[in-house]
């Protein structure tokens, strides 16, 4: 089943349950899906790395609003983002752990032959690609720079 009608469903699920943070959650990922659909090059339907992407940045977005409400002490706020963030992440793939992360990038830089510092770029496209998803860019990154240094 696709995403949007995965989402659909879960939409009509919600609205019989009268869970409004739930229905407007799914309201905003099928507000983007639908977005990126109508958008000037995009095919009628999405692929699923596409709507891997718009997952992924939704995420993002929940995660920093997040951050922010915390840092300002605004937790009627900072719950309802959490919650939010809760249902988006029902439709992501499960993310790696930092030890699954940290043997995938020690597989990936053998195999590309990565010698050091300088070859950061080689490691992050190939990781960045394949860990969609699965893991945040930063954290990618950091590991990536902490393994090419030693």
């Amino acid at each position: 089943m696709s995403l949007i009608k995965n989402i659909a469903e879960e939409i009509k699920t919600a609205m019989k349950a009268k869970d409004k943070v739930r229905l407007e959650s799914l309201r905003s990922i099928k507000s983007a899906i639908m977005l990126a659909q109508t958008e000037k090059g995009a095919g009628a339907e999405l692929n699923e790395e596409e709507e891997l992407k718009i997952l992924t940045r939704l995420q993002k977005q929940r995660k920093d609003s997040l951050a922010i409400y915390e840092e300002q002490n605004r937790e009627d706020l900072a719950s309802e983002e959490r919650a939010q963030l809760e249902v988006i992440e029902e439709f992501l793939p499960k993310a790696l752990s930092p030890e699954e992360l940290e043997d995938y990038l020690k597989k990936l830089i053998a195999e590309v032959g990565a010698a050091g510092p300088q070859d950061m770029g080689k490691v992050m496209g190939r990781a960045s690609k394949d860990l969609a998803g699965r893991a945040d860019g930063k954290s990618i990154s950091a590991k990536v720079k902490e393994l090419l240094a030693n």
